[in-house]
């Protein structure tokens, strides 16, 4: 049975089935609401799901939680003789800033990863919500009403100053991960390479396996009934990015989170709830055609066949070997599916007669075979038609990726980045740039030394393969080991030279690539040594680009370089920051703010110049109505400025 708490407009909030008001009002025994609170505790120490974005601020607030219990527990044995209004008032305001602790751990332990990590701004917030209401709580306890011994009171002192200085710390943005969910929602660049940048937010947000995604979308599905219509397009972006890293994980995204649908319709069954033992657990949608694998477990015919058509080796609900590789008809719950669906006045979905996928699966494989092949052919014709066949099957899923990596398609695909034709290497590193969004790929890709002839074509390359090379060097590059190593090989220069003399799309492949570069610190020093900030620069000016955002981020990164503040520091720049903070997009003032915020903690004179420039009273406005980053941002900027008196 969910446990219930009151909160404080009455609102009911988990824990121990009972209907409570508040303290003073209740007259209820003071033992009560100290088993209470000793109940949150017990239910927070529960949770062990809490999602990676708030990870460390979730189990921070609960180590702090736990750290009253003995405080709590000295109460107690007091029993009915803490009668004073003090000891009634702090017991009050403890139990509120309980309650809205155990909310927002609830919220982080159960909810949508996704939409926790796009707001996770305003969670961060949060957090620093409780902080301060437990230090007001904590700021005064009667010691001497309560009869609290001295160890116990030097605890919560303790308590109290950690709590103080959560409440000042911001910690450092994951910037790979907030530009690429900026990319990810970005509805102006869908390109094939994005799936790199897929892949990467579904190993941070623990988003890549089958039990990761189905929790996922159930949690997203909650979300969708909550919300309602309220931030409707917030909630929608969600749906649609969960959809594309459930495709580059190798699933098929059919099941619709949010649509109407006929009373003949199963996808999301109105009249009453599908038993979940007819559903498959790969795609969660109601079988019709179910099989047995070894571990026993059933699934839709199509699904696992996919699955295993992909290389896997495992049962993807237990994780389980698969000793045998065969598929039994379920008959037995087949015929039970088909008499609920009879019963319910419902029709199992049709599907279209076609060719079964293990027939399929075997032509795929022997084309690839044959592909892979040709690749070391002694004729360029034959090699080429080879190349660019493959490059057409690695870019249209990840099994076929998979699947060329299996049958020894890299190396000799690498072998051919080092020929003198133009048109073979530039379908070459595409064919690569499609391969290395795999992550097993990426680091057989490096190992066969691929990087240097990457960076060779970047430098001298068709414009294409240009493009292409500075997407592969991006895609490569989320693994740490290859940040080193382009940077060592010296990569970065090239991508520089594309961010400043390519196409519209060659300098957005490089920003992207030099973003993910600059995350590693010695990369930062060879970015500014190349020349990246003027065009950076002019990226800025040129607004018809769109890449505002991006530049900003990247030079965020190189601002926290000295080298980069030295040569960013320039009052031409601060008032540009300026213009953007004054009449940016919301995101464009989140970003701006951002980096004055890391030029201004080291330079005082530059918050000085852009104090000349206007920047307070736009300022004080992000700080009321920004973006919850910007918000922040704005606050440090506003709060800093306060202390150096000589300025304002």
């Amino acid at each position: 049975m969910d446990r219930q708490m009151v909160m404080e407009g009455g609102e009911k909030v988990g824990v121990g089935g009972n209907v409570f008001v508040s303290v003073s009002s209740s007259g209820r025994d003071e033992s009560d609401v100290v088993k209470e609170l000793m109940e949150v505790i017990e239910t927070i120490g529960s949770y062990t799901g809490y999602r990676k974005t708030q990870r460390k601020e979730c189990l921070s607030l609960v180590r702090r939680l736990k750290l009253l219990v003995p405080l709590l527990e000295e109460i107690r044995e007091l029993g009915s003789s803490v009668s004073s209004e003090a000891a009634l008032n702090f017991l009050a305001n403890l139990r509120k800033a309980f309650l809205v602790a155990m909310k927002l751990l609830k919220h982080c332990n159960h909810g949508s990863k996704l939409y926790l990590a796009l707001e996770n701004e305003a969670f961060m917030s949060r957090f620093h919500g409780v902080y301060d209401k437990l230090h007001q709580a904590l700021d005064v306890i009667p010691y001497d009403e309560l009869g609290i011994s001295v160890e116990v009171q030097e605890q919560i002192e303790l308590v109290r100053m950690q709590l103080k200085r959560a409440k000042k710390r911001t910690d450092t943005q994951d910037m790979e991960l907030a530009m690429d969910m900026m990319v990810a929602f970005s509805k102006k660049d869908d390109r094939n390479a994005d799936s790199a940048i897929l892949e990467r937010l579904a190993i941070k947000l623990e988003l890549h396996t089958l039990s990761d995604l189905n929790e996922e979308t159930l949690a997203v599905k909650k979300l969708v009934q909550k919300r309602g219509g309220h931030n409707a397009e917030n909630i929608q972006q969600i749906i649609d990015l969960l959809g594309k890293i459930k495709q580059v994980a190798g699933l098929e995204e059919t099941t619709a989170l949010d649509v109407p649908v006929s009373s003949k319709s199963l996808r999301r069954c109105q009249s009453s709830l599908i038993p979940h033992e007819f559903l498959c657990p790969i795609t969660l949608e109601i079988m019709t055609d179910p099989v047995i694998v070894a571990t026993g477990q059933t699934y839709e015919r199509e699904s696992i066949q996919k699955w295993l058509d992909s290389n896997h080796r495992t049962c993807p609900k237990t994780g389980q070997y698969l000793f045998h590789l065969s598929l039994a008809p379920n008959f037995a719950l087949k015929n039970l599916i088909v008499q609920w669906c009879e019963a319910n006045n419902l029709e199992l979905p049709k599907k279209d007669p076609c060719i079964g996928p293990a027939s399929s699966s075997t032509e795929l494989i022997k084309e690839i075979s044959f592909l892979v092949e040709n690749l070391s052919s002694s004729e360029l014709d034959v090699q080429l038609g080879a190349v660019v066949k493959l490059r057409m099957l690695s870019k249209e899923n990840p099994d076929n990726r998979i699947l060329i990596a299996n049958h020894g398609g890299i190396p000799p695909l690498v072998q051919l980045l080092y020929l003198p034709n133009s048109k073979i290497q530039e379908h070459t590193v595409t064919a690569l740039l499609n391969l290395s969004i795999d992550k097993a790929n990426k680091r057989l890709i490096a190992r066969e030394g691929a990087i240097p002839a990457i960076i060779q074509i970047l430098q001298n390359g068709t414009h294409e393969a240009r493009e292409n090379s500075a997407a592969a060097l991006c895609s490569l590059s989320t693994l740490d080991d290859n940040k080193v190593l382009v940077g060592t090989l010296n990569g970065i220069p090239p991508l520089v030279d594309l961010l400043q003399h390519g196409t519209t799309r060659g300098k957005k492949d490089a920003a992207t690539a030099l973003f993910n570069l600059s995350l590693n610190q010695a990369n930062r020093s060879r970015a500014i040594k190349a020349g990246i900030i003027p065009p950076l620069l002019h990226v800025l000016e040129d607004k018809n680009m769109g890449m505002i955002d991006e530049a900003l981020s990247i030079l965020l990164l190189l601002a926290s370089h000295p080298e980069g503040r030295n040569e960013i520091g320039k009052l031409s720049f601060i008032e540009t920051l300026v213009e953007f903070i004054r009449n940016g997009t919301p995101k464009n003032k989140e970003c701006a703010t951002s980096v004055l915020l890391q030029l201004g903690l080291t330079n005082n004179s530059l918050l000085l110049a852009a104090l000349q420039y206007g920047v307070y009273e736009h300022l004080v406005e992000i700080a009321r109505s920004g973006t919850n980053r910007a918000q922040r941002k704005a606050n440090s900027l506003l709060n800093h400025m306060s202390k150096c008196e000589h300025i304002l």
